[in-house]
């Protein structure tokens, strides 16, 4: 079992879709303590890998977020936030999910961009919102608070940097004047905040187990080894809102997730100088005697066999990348040390009272497998008070 099973996850939801439907109750409460409040942008959230959002039936029955404990934006919006689910692609690259963020934010047609659409071997243009714009306005003044969740942290730190500045190779190659505004840049003023929850933002061993060892496999892991490729493989071409066009596989998520082409990745995203950055790694392990870490009793079991061999995992990436023991603390999908911040970036651990913009702010880490801070799934948790606890600190800010 290994990280496709983040994907069969969703397929299992699907069976208890009708039990959502009596459990996944919004509960009013009392307005969360605005009283030092500077700022209340709306809040956008971003779904991670066969995730889905507002845009998507599915998400009436089942709220992404908050999952079987109830719909954490309609609890949010009762707590006086303004929240937002977004709906991206479920298995394409970080580039095409931030293209369809940036429509549906705008209320226009998906540009995929001519450069890249060509490279990667698919139709330019995508779904058309005109008229149905997920937030009411989007600019300088109209900033925007974005949270994504898992690739949701890679979709959305591409989207603002190219916000930021824009695409060379797309203003290159778009020479008929049908340029996308989002290729333009000089929109990163329109970002007031980036928070990322538990995202690969360094890419994850749960996609490089089997890719390289330290040693040679034995016969029984080379089995698996192909075994997982070939799940992988079906699952991303035929499950859960697989893209059903010849793209080159460069394009799709599953390639951003490798340590080497997140790595890589990181080099082309910039941090904003005047946007607040945040996350929130997780952590569902206890560690063994010897130092490796085995899955704790918090881990749903479609992610505890790829917990346990992420929890003893090292090696070299086809690229020479070193995978030491400082990867092995994970939360059953993503390693911990991967979540906390893109390696390139500046850094530093959250201090409460010294919040600064242009560098990422690491809040602990979180008790929790991946699905933890989406709600969770049979081992549903209460994740409310910590989102208001986090959107009270982001509006206060400033």
């Amino acid at each position: 079992m290994t990280a496709i099973l983040h994907h069969i996850a969703y397929k299992i939801i699907s069976i208890f879709v009708s039990i959502a439907m009596l459990l996944g109750i919004t509960v009013p409460g009392f307005k969360a303590d605005d009283s030092n409040w500077k700022t209340n942008y709306p809040y956008v959230f971003v779904h991670g890998l066969s995730g889905w959002g507002s845009y998507d039936a599915v998400y009436k029955l089942m709220p992404y977020w908050g999952m079987f404990g109830g719909d954490l934006m309609g609890y949010l919006n009762d707590k006086g936030f303004e929240t937002y689910a977004a709906s991206v692609a479920g298995n394409t690259s970080a580039w095409d999910r931030a293209c369809e963020l940036y429509a549906q934010l705008t209320g226009t047609v998906v540009d995929y961009g001519e450069a890249h659409s060509a490279r990667c071997n698919h139709a330019r243009f995508g779904e058309d919102f005109t008229g149905r714009a997920l937030i009411p306005a989007f600019d300088s003044e109209n900033k925007i608070n974005i949270l994504g969740h898992s690739f949701g942290g890679a979709t959305v730190r591409l989207f603002a940097s190219i916000m930021a500045q824009g695409s060379a190779e797309e203003q290159a190659a778009t020479t008929d004047g049908t340029l996308s505004d989002f290729f333009k840049g000089g929109k990163g003023d329109y970002i007031y905040s980036l928070t990322a929850l538990a995202a690969p933002h360094n890419g994850t061993t749960a996609y490089n187990i089997g890719e390289t060892h330290a040693a040679e496999p034995t016969a029984e892991e080379a089995e698996q080894i192909k075994e997982n490729r070939g799940l992988l493989d079906s699952m991303m071409d035929s499950v859960l809102g697989a893209v059903v066009d010849e793209r080159i596989s460069e394009d799709y998520a599953s390639y951003d997730m490798y340590i080497d082409n997140a790595l890589a990745l990181n080099e082309t995203i910039m941090t904003l100088p005047d946007t607040y950055y945040f996350s929130i790694p997780c952590a569902a392990v206890t560690q063994n005697e010897d130092g490796t870490y085995a899955p704790n009793n918090k881990v749903e079991f479609i992610y505890r066999d790829s917990c346990a061999a992420m929890g003893v995992y090292t090696g070299v990436t086809k690229g020479g990348y070193v995978i030491d023991e400082s990867w092995q603390q994970n939360d059953g999908l993503v390693n911990t040390n991967s979540a906390k911040a893109p390696f390139n970036a500046p850094q530093k651990d959250y201090e409460e009272g010294n919040v600064q913009t242009g560098i990422w702010n690491i809040m602990p880490t979180y008790d929790g497998d991946h699905m933890a801070l989406q709600g969770g799934l049979l081992k549903t948790g209460d994740i409310k008070d910590l989102y208001v606890d986090l959107l009270s600190m982001i509006n206060s800010l400033g």
